[in-house]
């Protein structure tokens, strides 16, 4: 008579038998809920991470994206001479001829759009109130097609009137404790220069706009000025300080970077990934570290499933003898108690399952409950830089959180289940 085929419907209803320990043998069941517990924490927490991280990511690149440009070309700085001092200065590279090479750059393919742009730094005070502030001019129409800046959802007031005020981001206006309407004056340490040194240029202008970028330092910081009153403003007559470029494709910028520097002779391209690298570079590791630290929690949860066995073999051991008997052969013994680590393991990667998907996708509830418990302070935008905890599931993620528990259970059940199948029957049967 042939043998019957490994994992069997007998070996399937043995193991479930041996799983279903009686009172007497309460301690093996302990120690069963104890794994799958442990196990089912375990994945829930790594599911839970890998989601947290996947969203913030994402969040975090997305206000990149959607309120800064994709590549910014600029000229490099130029030393210029006080006539009237004989003061050597460094000065920031200026395009004069940006209108020209706006049309060539936007003819390159890839790029969807570019946008002249001056920039410059002042403190902005108001109501007794200051704060540093960046200037950025540009047009009505490169204005509107900033996302994240011109959402109506998120502003405040009317875009449509920009070319007669500026707009801030929300951040300063509640700093400076200014609306829609109220006037911010804007002093820059860059005015005329004089046989006495350099004096500040001071101009007051009216707020007609607040956006909200979901950045917290473009919010605080960021104030947009139409381009011919930046012009003015820091001496750009006919000039721009740099070209921001928006590409079709934003993680493939840096094909472009040779054909913007062609498109624009001596000039310098610098991407979102230069301005940003590091600190994606330092998610990445810390993704990697959490997967880790976390692999290790789930490793030691399943643990507890070698020692539920070593356990169970140890009560068994005149069951085994009676099966080894009746012709159970070594591997199906070892089956049967491979089946009793793996049922753990996979109730408990399902349970862990659940629980890390129901927490992932109620993550935003959860952090608003432990902020208005703790006071505010459990997310702080100044530190994290966006408003809000996302998660993103990804299947990738998932995927690997659930193999790495199933793999661990299956691993850790091989030593019992080994001492099980090499059990001498004579002498498992010798004292009974």
């Amino acid at each position: 008579m042939a043998n019957p085929p490994p994992f069997s419907r007998y070996e399937f209803m043995i193991a479930w038998r041996y799983l279903r320990a009686r009172r007497a043998e309460g301690g093996v069941s302990v120690m069963t809920w104890i794994s799958l517990v442990g196990i089912a924490l375990g994945v829930m927490a790594l599911i839970a991470t890998l989601a947290v991280r996947a969203g913030f990511r994402t969040e975090f690149v997305d206000t990149i994206l959607g309120a800064n440009a994709h590549t910014t070309v600029y000229m490099p700085p130029q030393q210029i001479t006080n006539d009237l001092t004989d003061e050597v200065y460094t000065v920031s590279g200026t395009i004069p001829d940006y209108a020209a090479a706006v049309q060539r750059i936007e003819a390159i393919p890839g790029v969807t759009r570019a946008d002249p742009v001056v920039k410059g730094q002042v403190m902005a005070t108001a109501n007794d109130g200051a704060n540093v502030a960046e200037v950025v001019g540009l047009t009505l129409a490169d204005l509107e097609a900033i996302p994240r800046v011109a959402d109506p959802a998120a502003g405040a007031g009317d875009i449509a009137a920009f070319d007669r005020g500026i707009a801030i981001g929300s951040g300063m206006a509640r700093e400076l404790g200014i609306s829609v309407g109220d006037r911010v004056q804007l002093i820059s340490p860059r005015g005329a220069q004089t046989a006495l040194g350099t004096t500040p240029r001071i101009a007051s202008y009216e707020v007609v706009y607040i956006f909200t970028a979901g950045r917290y330092d473009i919010d605080r910081t960021r104030i947009y000025m139409p381009l011919p009153e930046a012009q003015s403003y820091f001496d750009r007559e006919g000039a721009v300080d740099e070209i921001q470029v928006f590409a079709a494709r934003p993680e493939a910028v840096d094909a472009l970077t040779p054909a913007l520097t062609q498109a624009l002779p001596g000039s310098i391209a610098w991407t979102w990934r230069d301005a940003s690298g590091s600190f994606l570079s330092a998610l990445d590791i810390e993704d990697d570290v959490m997967f880790v630290i976390l692999s290790v929690l789930v490793l030691i949860a399943s643990m507890n499933i070698t020692s539920g066995l070593i356990m169970l073999v140890k009560n068994k051991g005149r069951d085994i003898g009676i099966l080894r008997t009746m012709g159970l052969t070594e591997g199906a013994v070892l089956r049967v108690f491979f089946l009793c680590g793996a049922f753990t393991g996979i109730l408990g990667t399902l349970a862990g399952l659940v629980l890390g998907v129901l927490l992932a996708l109620n993550i935003d509830g959860i952090m608003a409950g432990i902020n208005w418990f703790t006071g505010g302070g459990a997310w702080d935008p100044a530190v994290r830089g966006i408003y809000r905890l996302p998660a993103e599931l990804r299947g990738w993620d998932i995927g690997r959180a659930v193999g790495l528990s199933l793999a661990l259970s299956f691993i850790v059940t091989i030593f019992p289940a080994r001492r099980a199948a090499r059990m001498n029957p004579v002498e498992a049967l010798r004292y009974e």
